[in-house]
C-alpha cells in the first residue's frame, strides 16, 4: 500500500510497446504482476486481450449500490529502453526523486490509482470503483478501446502526468498521405517526363502557408491554434530518372471545435486549387489515423470533486499531445487529467517527483471517497 514501493516493483518489469519496438516486452508480465496484486487486494479482476500478447487489467471493486461510479484510467505499456542513461529497469532514488524508464510516464500514476483504489475502498462505497491498467497507449490506444467496448463509469480520471495541474483538455490528431503523380522517363528526356518531387514542391510551400494561417487565426482559450508539418517525404529512384510519385506524410493537429473532415477539406481546397492552376499537377489525398481533440466540463461533478480534494486553489492546464481522454469523453463519460510532477516523458533519462507521488494518491484517495460514496 506505499505506492513508492509499487512503482518501483512496476519499473522493474519490462513492458515496451512491440508495436514502437519490434519485439517489445509488451503487456503481457506486467498485466500478471497487476491482476495478483489487485485480487491480493479484493478486487474483480478481468484481463481484456483481443490482440494475443497485448492485454488490458481491469480491476472491480462494486459497490453496496446506489451510488456514482468511477474509472481511474492508465496506461502500463512504455517507450524504448535503448538510449536510456542507465539501467532503466533498475528504479534508483535521488535527491527525492525515483529515476527509471515508465516513472513519469506514466507508471508513478499507475501506482497511485491502485493504491488510492485500494484505500478508499477499505471501507464500503456505494459506487463502483474501476480500475483500468491499459495497453498500447503509446501507440494507437487499442486497450482503452477495448476497455471502454466492456466497461462505463459516471465519470474518469487518466492519471497521465500533469504536475499535479489540473488538465482540462488537449489536442488531437489527423494523418494524412498525399501522393504526388509524375511520369518515369530518363534524364535526358525533360519533354517526356514528369517530376513527381518537383510538382510536390508546390503542395509544401502552400502547406506551410496554411500552418502560418492557422497561427494568426482564432485561438482555444487553453490550446491556441491548431497546427501542420509534413512528417515524411519519399520519391524517385535514381539520380538519372524523373521520378514518377513523390509521397509526403503530414500531420494535422487540431485544437477542440476542429473535426478531421474539417482538415481533411482544407488540404482537398489547396489540392483541387494547384490541380487547377500548376500544369501537370495531380494528387490523390488518404486520410489516417484520427483522434479527437478533448475539452473537459470545468463545472463537471468530477471536476470539482477532486478540485476540492486539492485543498488549494487549482492550476489548469492543457496539453499539447493527444491522450485517451479523448476516447473517454467520446464515449460519453465526464473526465480530467491529473497526474505525477517529474519529467523526461521518452526521454534518456526520466524521474518522477515522489513528493507528488504520495500527493496524487492522497487526492486521489479523497476523490474516490467524496465521488463514489
Amino acid at each position: 500500500m506505499n505506492p513508492r514501493d509499487l512503482l518501483a516493483q512496476l519499473v522493474s518489469i519490462d513492458s515496451v510497446n512491440p508495436d514502437l519496438v519490434p519485439g517489445g516486452n509488451g503487456e503481457h508480465e506486467i498485466a500478471g504482476f497487476l491482476a495478483t496484486w489487485f485480487r491480493a487486494h479484493g478486487f474483480e479482476v478481468h484481463r481484456l486481450e483481443r490482440r494475443p500478447g497485448r492485454p488490458s487489467l481491469v480491476a472491480v471493486r462494486k459497490g453496496t449500490g446506489g451510488g456514482k461510479s468511477l474509472m481511474l484510467n492508465g496506461h502500463v505499456d512504455t517507450v524504448g529502453l535503448a538510449g536510456y542513461d542507465g539501467d532503466p529497469l533498475n528504479p534508483r532514488i535521488e535527491n527525492g526523486r525515483m529515476f527509471g524508464r515508465g516513472t513519469f510516464d506514466m507508471k508513478g500514476g499507475i501506482a497511485a490509482m491502485m493504491v488510492a483504489a485500494a484505500k478508499a475502498t477499505e471501507r464500503p462505497l456505494r459506487g463502483d470503483v474501476i480500475v483500468a491498467c491499459v495497453a498500447d497507449e503509446e501507440h494507437g490506444s487499442f486497450g482503452t478501446e477495448e476497455v471502454l467496448e466492456r466497461f462505463t463509469a459516471d465519470a474518469a480520471i487518466v492519471t497521465e502526468p500533469s504536475h499535479l495541474e489540473v488538465t482540462l483538455a488537449h489536442k488531437g490528431f489527423v494523418w494524412f498521405d498525399v501522393e504526388v503523380e509524375g511520369r518515369a522517363a530518363h534524364g535526358s528526356r525533360p519533354e517526356l517526363g514528369i517530376d513527381a518531387i518537383a510538382k510536390a514542391g508546390h503542395f509544401l510551400v502552400v502547406l506551410e502557408r496554411l500552418g502560418q494561417d492557422l497561427s494568426a487565426g482564432p485561438k482555444h482559450h487553453l490550446l491556441g491554434t491548431g497546427t501542420v508539418h509534413a512528417s515524411l517525404i519519399s520519391g524517385g529512384e535514381e539520380a538519372s530518372t524523373y521520378p514518377s510519385s513523390c509521397r509526403i506524410t503530414l500531420e494535422r493537429r487540431t485544437v477542440p471545435g476542429e473535426s478531421p473532415q474539417q482538415t481533411e477539406d482544407e488540404l482537398r481546397t489547396i489540392l483541387d486549387h494547384l490541380t487547377a492552376t500548376v500544369p501537370d499537377f495531380t494528387a490523390t489525398l488518404t486520410r489516417g489515423l484520427a483522434r479527437d481533440p478533448f475539452e473537459a466540463d470545468p463545472e463537471a461533478e468530477i471536476v470539482r470533486t477532486l478540485i476540492a480534494n486539492l485543498g488549494e486553489p487549482p492550476v489548469i492546464r492543457a496539453e499539447p499531445f493527444w491522450t485517451d481522454c479523448a476516447l473517454l469523453d467520446r464515449a460519453g463519460i465526464p473526465c480530467l487529467l491529473f497526474g505525477v510532477d517529474g519529467a523526461g516523458a521518452h526521454a534518456a533519462t526520466e524521474y518522477v517527483d515522489l513528493a507528488s507521488l504520495d500527493r496524487l494518491t492522497e487526492v486521489l484517495t479523497g476523490t474516490i471517497t467524496d465521488f463514489c460514496l
